[in-house]
């Protein structure tokens, strides 16, 4: 029987593909990605303007794509869990809370981040 699975460059191929469709689904199913998206656009472009070192721009641009990484993951655990069923269950609202926490604290180390970067930058 003749392996099917993809390898090499065609599975790298597929993959992206993959990733562009949890990508597309993220910005068009859920509103907290597309407006961190949106901010993420925002902060990058002011990253690269910003006269900063090398180091400060990669964690100024860095934490913005780790919320957006948190994001898409709290994403996909919510469709799952909604998936399983949409009554409530302690460990199916556990598994939210848990994955939104995440994201909370994603966004406070970006907060932290930008604030104690801009500080040393305006000051």
């Amino acid at each position: 029987m003749a392996n099917t699975s993809a390898t090499g460059l065609t599975r790298i191929i597929k993959a992206a593909g993959y990733s562009w469709k949890g990508i597309k689904a993220a910005w068009i199913n859920e509103a907290a990605f597309r407006q961190e998206g949106m901010l993420s656009i925002v902060g990058i472009i002011v990253a690269c303007w910003l006269d900063v070192d090398p180091v400060a721009r990669i964690l100024l641009i860095g934490s913005l794509v780790l919320v957006m990484i948190v994001e898409i993951l709290n994403s996909a655990i919510e469709a799952v869990v909604d998936r399983i069923g949409l009554e409530h269950h302690e460990l199916s609202g556990r598994a939210k809370d848990m994955a939104s926490a995440a994201v909370l604290f994603a966004l406070l180390l970006a907060l932290f981040i930008w604030v104690v970067l801009l500080w040393q930058y305006f000051r």
